[in-house]
């Protein structure tokens, strides 16, 4: 049976470590050394009996690491100085010593090297996959010592300005050093065999480099190189701009690796196989693509909000998933199977993702500081099943045990599924299954219209993002920015003349308008042709002076002329309206008594002098014109008042009775419904 894979975790208050699949159980070795810091010492352990072999009296440590052999432990501490000023050497390299070493004491431990140390940035030592060597640059200079004597530098590579390197990992003994732009020299990334530093083996100048990431394949032979810019001049982003670059260790081949996609790069990794590499790059929905060693595309996936890319140990399978500010989705695919996707997995939140050693599990983990809730580890298998589920209270870091792939031959990594652990399936039953697919919000008048290719994403057919090269809120691309200008909704636009006006604004036919436009319209003509016929016939009241406020609200419905009145009062300060005078009355009653009397021919014209008012003696009759329901009574205000209450709380009652859980103020409404019905009663109110 192979040796069960294990990760280690820390929260604020603890330190452990898990035995993975199958059992899911708690251990106490961890590969073979696990050491940790605390305030007062550094402890090592070993994993193959579980138990404390060695503790390093370094306090205060922030950083640790393990050479790749583990041999030694590095320990890096906060910069400080001694009592003379000088500064106290913050980097120590010790020997890990399984038992007591002949010639030392109990409590005494081997300090290999002691090193100055201000950056935390690149803090430790690079090694040769052999541990024969190991370096750390300094200033213009890479400095090298022979891992047993790390006080005496064995050689020096020389190069002015260097800012970053990397130790490839394969048996040929490489490094590659960068040099930023420097007085409008372009940056560089040259590669040299050690010791031989006389001349660089391969070379890549190139601007746009203020920082890059170096990775090397597994076998030390090809070199990518990540260039990225702070700030992008063109205008295209806020968050710089991304070259990639390909080099070979021998100097065969370099070249800029040309993507057919917009945009930043977000991700590029390495096959374990070292054959090829994949990168997620482009806006979003972000363009994957697989290359080989040659910088030629062999494979692209389907485009989606992807910005992660990871190559299982054995590099049968590769995950693409988005996180961050993404949903967390994570898709699977099988390179040996015509790059067939098994499944797509839910990791929203997460912050951490790692492959485990097998190849058939992949860890998910939400972390502190970046979320401090919901913290907790889960481990899924490759066919898309939840395996394992433990909560912790801020979690800050979460690591698989180093294991090689020999460790664990992969055979059928999909067939047969593992049987999950209790904790998954309760929290499984814990997850509450959308009723319906929720969709994206269209607002009234464009439901049931066929959205724009601008409101697209481009994986769901719509246009692709082109970047004008601005950051301004001027007129942008896609339908996105361009000025407004008043349209008729549902209309088709107008075309524009040479003036930028729109021709022909005005619409002749009403073809040209949508349902809700030709009913509005359809009213405001019928308004319009009734006035005309009531001024025709003189039912319109001729006052030489306009008709008081209450008196032009009985030509609304109460609704129109509550909600005005609402939308008055609120303006002024919630201000009660003026109560209607008797004045008032008797204004608007003559007003009614100054009509012309209907019944009669229209009056003769003022040719005589004399205005139509003064020839006329008989009283004109009273025209009153009244809404149907206008007017209610203060106790028929109650009654409605009373019963809308009294629909809420059945409302809340539903609710409630379909497991909703209610707030506070919702169930001390609902405790009022005794006293709403004695009201309604009081009222002379009946079911």
């Amino acid at each position: 049976m192979a040796a069960p894979t294990q990760f280690a975790y820390r929260t604020s208050k603890a330190i452990g470590v898990v035995d993975a699949a199958p059992v899911y159980q708690p251990l106490t070795g961890f590969t073979r050394y696990f050491a940790w810091a605390s305030a007062e010492r550094v402890t090592v352990s070993d994993a193959s009996v579980g138990q404390v072999i060695t503790t390093l009296p370094a306090e205060n440590v922030f950083e640790l690491g393990f050479s790749p052999l583990g041999s030694f432990i590095i320990t890096w501490q906060r910069p400080s100085k001694d009592d003379k000023g000088d500064a106290i050497k913050n980097l120590k390299v010790w020997t890990v010593l399984e038992g007591q070493t002949p010639g030392l004491e109990a409590d005494e431990h081997t300090v290999v090297g002691r090193f100055v140390q201000k950056s935390q940035t690149g803090w430790n030592l690079q090694y040769t996959f052999d541990e024969r060597y190991c370096a750390r640059v300094v200033t213009n200079e890479i400095q090298f010592y022979r891992s047993e004597d790390l006080g005496t530098v064995w050689n020096k590579l020389r190069v002015e300005g260097v800012s970053d390197f990397a130790v490839s990992p394969g048996k040929n003994h490489s490094i590659a050093v960068f040099v930023p732009e420097r007085k409008g020299q372009p940056a560089a990334v040259k590669v040299y065999n050690v010791p031989e530093f006389d001349g660089p083996v391969c070379q890549k100048n190139f601007f746009k480099g203020d920082k890059v990431q170096l990775k090397w394949n597994s076998e030390g032979t090809t070199l990518i190189v990540l260039a990225q810019t702070e700030v992008d001049k063109s205008g295209k982003s806020y968050y710089g701009e991304t070259t990639l670059y390909l080099l070979s260790a021998n100097g065969g081949f370099d070249s800029r690796i040309e993507l057919d996609k917009d945009g930043p790069i977000h991700d590029v990794t390495w096959s374990p196989n070292s054959k090829e590499f994949g990168v997620v790059y482009g806006y979003m929905p972000a363009k994957t693509t697989l290359f080989d060693t040659r910088a030629k595309a062999t494979h692209s996936f389907a485009l989606g909000p992807r910005n992660t890319i990871l190559f299982s140990p054995h590099g049968r399978f590769v995950l693409v998933a988005g996180f961050g500010n993404l949903a967390g989705q994570m898709d699977i695919y099988d390179l040996e199977k015509n790059y067939q996707k098994i499944c797509t997995i839910e990791a929203s939140n997460a912050s951490v993702c790692e492959w485990s050693p097998d190849g058939r599990h992949i860890l998910t983990a939400t972390t502190s500081p970046r979320l401090r809730v919901d913290n907790g580890v889960r481990i899924w298998h490759t066919s898309g099943g939840l395996m394992y589920n433990e909560n912790f209270q801020e979690l800050y870091h979460v690591t698989w045990r180093p294991q090689g792939p020999a460790t664990h031959p992969l055979g059928d990594p999909l067939h047969p599924v593992p049987t999950p652990h209790a904790s998954a399936l309760e929290y499984l039953g814990t997850v509450k299954t959308p009723s319906k697919p929720a969709g994206a919000y269209r607002p009234p008048g464009a439901r049931g219209q066929i959205t724009p290719l601008a409101f697209k994403r481009e994986d769901e057919g719509g246009a692709a993002y082109v970047s004008n090269g601005s950051l301004s809120l001027g007129i942008g691309v896609n339908g996105f920015g361009k000025p407004r200008k008043r349209e008729v909704p549902g209309a088709e636009l107008a075309p524009e003349d040479g003036n930028g006006t729109a021709a022909g604004a005005a619409v002749d036919g009403d073809e040209q308008l949508s349902k809700a436009a030709l009913k509005n319209k359809k009213k405001r003509e019928s308004k319009k042709a009734k006035d005309a016929a009531d001024k025709a016939t003189g039912l319109t009241p001729a006052l030489d002076k306009p008709l008081p406020a209450s008196m032009s609200s009985h030509s609304r419905s109460p609704e129109r002329r509550d909600r005005r009145g609402h939308e008055r009062n609120r303006s002024r300060g919630f201000a009660e309206p003026r109560p209607q005078s008797r004045s008032d009355h008797r204004d608007v009653r003559r007003g009614h008594d100054q009509q012309p009397n209907h019944s009669k021919t229209p009056p003769a014209s003022k040719s005589n002098g004399v205005p139509p008012s003064q020839t006329s003696e008989e009283p004109a009759p009273e025209v009153t014109v009244t809404s149907p329901g206008s007017v209610g009574t203060p106790q028929d205000k109650k009654t409605r008042a009373l019963l809308k209450k009294l629909r809420a709380i059945d409302d809340l009652k539903m609710r409630r009775a379909g497991g909703e859980k209610l707030e506070g103020t919702q169930i001390k409404k609902m405790d009022t419904e005794d006293e709403v019905r004695k009201e309604l009663e009081a009222l002379g109110w009946s079911e």
